[in-house]
C-alpha cells in the first residue's frame, strides 16, 4: 500500500534526512519516496492504519496532510504545495531584520569594546532568539534523531562558540544562516512555480449550455462529457472538446509548443489550456477536468521530477556517507591536534566548527531535483512531455536515432497517385472496387487512401460486404469477395505468395524507384492490378533531420515499405540509412543492432506497430501525442504536435541540464574543498562558513532554474 503525504516545512534535503532518520526501521515501512519540489513524501508500508506514520511525523515537528488519490482534479488538490501564497511572511522579515541589526550590533560592540562585554552577549543573545529559534528547535530534533543535516551541525556550532565565548559570532552565524534559508526557500518555489503556471493554463469556470438553452458559467470540475460550451475571443479553452459551431483561430503553444495558431472549426479537436484568438467557438466537451490533455501532462511532469535520475542517486549515496565522514574530521580536529601539537584547545575547537558548518551537503543535494524539475517544465511548455528526470539526463548520449516512416517522417495520409490494372478488359474502377472492398474493415494508412480513392469517384452505393477477411501482419489483408478469394499488400505479400512474373516486377520497380509504396490486388492465381501510393514528406523533417545530423546523431528509417521505397525516402528527407521490408520484430532485431554498434539508441514512431521497438530502445519518442491517452502514458519522451524538430529542441535541452547537473555538482564539491583548506589553516571565520554554504545552495539552485528561460533559436519550441 501506498500513502502520500504533503508536508509544508520538508523544503531541504535536511528534512529529508530528519524523516529518513525518524521512519527508517519502523516496522511495517518497506519504502520512502522524497519529492522535495511539491513537498510531498510518499510511503509504500503494510500498515492497517497510517496514524502511526502521522505521529511520528509530527514528533519531529513534520506536520503531514494526506494528498488525495492520484485521479483526483489536479488543479485542485488539497495539498498546499500549489497554493499562492507569500513564503516567507512580513513579521518574519522584521523579525530577521531586526535580529541581524543587534548582531552587528553586537560585532561593532566588540570591536570597539572587548567580546567578553556583557552588553555584547546580551545583543548576541537576543539576535540568536530572535534569528535562530526555529534552527535551534529543528536542530533539537535533529540531536534526538541523531540527523546530521544542517540544523543539527549548525545547532552545534553555535552552541561552541557559545561556549568559547565567541558571541558576536554566534549572533552573526545564526542571522546569517536564517537569512539564507528564507532566500532558499524562496529561490525553490521559483522552481514549484513552473509547474505551478501550467496548472493556471486551465480557468476554473466555463460557459455551459443549459438544458433550456440558456448559458450559465458554472466550475469547470463540475461539467460532464457531452455538454456544450462557448469560448469568446481572447478565451481560453477550459476543457479538451470537439468543435460544433464557429470558426476561429487557437494559440495551442501551452499544450503543442507551436508557434502559430491553428485553423479551429465544426470536426476539429481543441485541448484545455490553449487560447481561443479571434471568433467565438461552440465545443462539446470529451473530456472532465481530470482527463484533459493538460491534466495528463501536468500530472506526467509532477511524477516524473519526483523520480530520481543517475546524478541525484548518485549525490544522494555520495550524501550519506560525506557528512558522517565530516563530523568525524570534525571532532579528530578538535581533540587530536591539543593532545599531541600543544595547540590551543580553543583554537582547534573553532576551526572543527567552521568545518561543520560547511560540511552540510545541502547544495550538492538539492541542485539536482531543482535542476531537474526546471528542466521538465521547460519542455512541457515547448510541447515535449518527458516521462522522467532519467530521460532528460542520459538524452545527451544518444548516438543514434531510428525514426518510422509512415506518420513519422512522411504526413501519414498517402494518396493513391497510380492505379494500374494487370489484366485485359478490366477498368480501373473496377479493380479499384475490388480493393476498396478488401480495405473497408481495415483501420491503415493506405487502407484509408484507397477508400478516399474510390469515393472520389462518386460510387452509387455501399460497397458489397466482404467475408472470411483478415488482417495479414506486414504484408496486408485478405478476404473472400463473391466466393473468391483475394487478396491486397505489399510487394513482400506477393513475393512469398507466388504470383510475381517478371512484367510485374518491372512496374513494382518502376513505382518504388519514384517512392511510391506498390500494393498488390492478387488472386489465388495471379495479380489483379498495382496500385501506387505516396505519402508526402513532411515539411519539417528535412529541417530536423539537418539539426540532428548538426549534432552528431546517426539516423536510420525503419519502415515495413520496401527497400527501394525505403531507400527513395531516406534520399529525398536526408537520412543515414534506409532498412525497409521490416516486420515489428524485425524493427526489434534492428533496435537491437544499433545498440551493439554504436551506444545509446532512440526510436521515434507514431503507431501501435511501432510500440515493441519503442519499449526496446534506450529512449522512445511517441509522435503527434496531443489529446492520445496512450501516447501520454506509455511513451518516454511524447512530442505533443507532429514536428519533427522538437528532436533536436530536446537534445539541446537534455545537453544543457546535463551541463548545468555537473556544474552545480563541482561548484558544490570544489567550494567546499576550498573552504575545507581554509578551515584548517585558521582562515575562515563561522560567518564565511555560512556564506559558502548557503551562498552555494543559492547558486547551484539559480542556475538550475536558467534552463526555465526559452533558449534563442529560430526552431519553433
Amino acid at each position: 500500500m501506498k500513502t502520500t503525504y504533503h508536508i509544508e516545512k520538508m523544503d531541504c534535503p535536511t528534512e529529508e534526512q530528519l524523516i529518513r532518520s525518524r521512519l527508517k526501521g519502523m516496522e511495517g515501512i518497506d519504502h520512502l519516496s522524497f519529492d522535495l519540489v511539491r513537498r510531498n513524501l510518499t510511503i509504500s508500508h503494510q500498515l492497517s492504519s497510517t496514524q502511526t506514520l502521522i505521529t511520528a511525523l509530527a514528533s519531529i515537528g513534520m506536520e503531514a496532510e494526506a494528498v488525495p488519490h492520484a485521479t483526483a482534479d489536479v488543479a485542485s488538490e488539497s495539498t498546499k504545495a500549489w497554493k499562492r501564497k507569500p513564503v516567507v511572511s512580513r513579521s518574519e522579515w522584521m523579525q530577521l531584520g531586526l535580529a541581524l541589526l543587534l548582531a552587528l550590533f553586537a560585532e561593532i560592540l566588540a570591536l570597539l569594546t572587548a567580546e567578553d562585554n556583557l552588553m555584547v552577549a546580551a545583543l548576541a543573545l537576543i539576535a540568536i532568539a530572535l534569528g535562530g529559534r526555529e534552527m535551534l528547535v529543528k536542530g533539537w530534533r535533529a540531536v534526538r534523531a541523531f540527523s546530521l543535516g544542517i540544523n543539527f551541525l549548525m545547532t552545534i556550532a553555535v552552541t561552541g562558540a557559545l561556549l568559547i565565548q565567541e558571541w558576536p559570532e554566534a549572533a552573526m552565524v545564526t542571522v546569517l544562516f536564517a537569512l539564507a534559508e528564507k532566500i532558499e526557500v524562496y529561490a525553490l518555489d521559483r522552481s514549484r512555480g513552473a509547474i505551478r503556471s501550467l496548472m493556471e493554463l486551465s480557468p476554473d469556470t466555463a460557459l455551459v449550455q443549459q438544458a433550456d438553452g440558456m448559458w450559465q458559467e458554472i466550475r469547470t470540475a463540475a461539467v460532464k462529457v457531452g455538454q456544450r460550451l462557448r469560448i469568446r475571443p481572447g478565451e481560453r479553452i477550459p476543457l479538451d472538446g470537439t468543435v460544433v459551431a464557429g470558426t476561429s483561430t487557437v494559440n495551442q503553444a501551452p499544450i503543442t509548443g507551436e508557434s502559430m495558431p491553428v485553423e479551429k472549426s465544426s470536426g476539429k479537436d481543441v485541448f484545455a489550456g490553449t487560447i481561443n484568438e479571434r471568433g467565438s467557438l461552440e465545443i462539446e466537451v470529451t473530456h472532465q477536468k481530470q482527463d484533459t490533455t493538460l491534466s495528463r501532462i501536468i500530472r506526467a511532469v509532477q511524477d516524473a521530477q519526483a523520480e530520481r535520475g543517475t546524478t541525484q542517486r548518485f549525490v544522494d549515496q555520495f550524501a550519506q556517507f560525506y557528512t558522517p565522514a565530516v563530523v568525524i574530521a570534525a571532532v579528530l580536529i578538535a581533540t587530536l591536534p591539543p593532545l599531541f601539537l600543544g595547540g590551543p584547545f580553543t583554537t582547534w575547537f573553532y576551526r572543527a566548527l567552521v568545518l561543520l558548518v560547511i560540511a552540510c551537503p545541502c547544495a550538492l543535494v538539492i541542485s539536482t531535483p531543482v535542476t531537474i524539475v526546471s528542466g521538465l517544465a521547460a519542455a512541457a511548455r515547448r510541447g515535449m512531455l518527458i516521462k522522467g528526470g532519467a530521460y532528460l539526463e542520459s538524452g545527451y548520449k544518444l548516438r543514434v536515432l531510428a525514426l518510422d516512416k509512415t506518420g513519422t517522417l512522411t504526413e501519414g495520409r498517402p494518396f493513391v497517385t497510380d492505379i494500374i490494372p494487370l489484366v485485359d478488359r478490366v477498368t480501373k474502377l473496377a479493380v479499384l472496387q475490388l480493393a476498396a472492398r478488401l480495405e473497408a474493415p481495415s483501420e491503415h494508412p493506405i487502407a484509408r487512401a484507397i477508400l478516399e480513392a474510390y469515393n472520389e469517384q462518386e460510387p452509387t452505393g455501399p460497397l458489397p460486404p466482404v467475408t472470411a477477411f483478415e488482417s495479414v501482419t506486414g504484408h496486408g489483408v485478405s478476404a473472400t469477395l463473391d466466393g473468391n478469394e483475394f487478396h491486397l499488400g505489399n510487394h513482400r505479400y506477393a513475393h512469398i505468395s507466388g504470383v510475381c512474373t517478371p512484367a510485374l516486377e518491372d512496374v513494382l520497380r518502376r513505382l518504388e524507384e519514384d517512392g511510391k509504396t506498390a500494393i498488390v490486388l492478387f488472386d489465388t492465381e495471379r495479380a489483379v492490378a498495382v496500385f501506387g501510393i505516396a505519402d508526402k514528406l513532411r515539411d519539417t523533417s528535412t529541417e530536423a533531420l539537418q539539426g540532428l545530423h548538426e549534432m552528431g546523431l546517426k539516423t536510420v528509417m525503419l519502415t515495413g515499405d520496401n527497400q527501394t521505397t525505403a531507400q527513395a525516402i531516406a534520399r529525398a528527407a536526408g537520412i543515414d540509412d534506409a532498412r525497409g521490408d521490416l516486420l515489428p520484430e524485425d524493427k526489434l532485431d534492428a533496435i537491437e543492432k544499433l545498440r551493439d554498434r554504436y551506444g545509446t539508441v532512440g526510436m521515434v514512431g507514431d503507431g501501435i506497430n511501432d510500440a515493441p521497438a519503442l519499449a526496446k530502445a534506450d529512449i522512445g519518442f511517441a509522435m503527434g501525442a496531443a489529446g492520445t491517452d496512450t501516447a501520454i502514458e506509455t511513451a518516454d519522451i511524447a512530442l505533443m504536435e507532429d514536428d519533427l524538430r522538437k528532436l533536436p529542441a530536446f537534445l539541446r535541452l537534455s545537453r544543457q541540464t546535463a551541463r548545468v547537473l555537473w556544474q552545480n555538482i563541482a561548484f558544490a564539491i570544489g567550494i567546499k574543498v576550498v573552504f575545507f583548506a581554509l578551515a584548517l589553516g585558521g582562515i575562515a571565520t563561522l560567518w564565511m562558513a555560512v556564506f559558502a554554504d548557503m551562498g552555494a545552495s543559492l547558486l547551484v539552485t539559480f542556475n538550475g532554474l536558467r534552463l526555465l528561460r526559452r533558449p534563442p533559436t529560430a526552431t519553433p519550441q
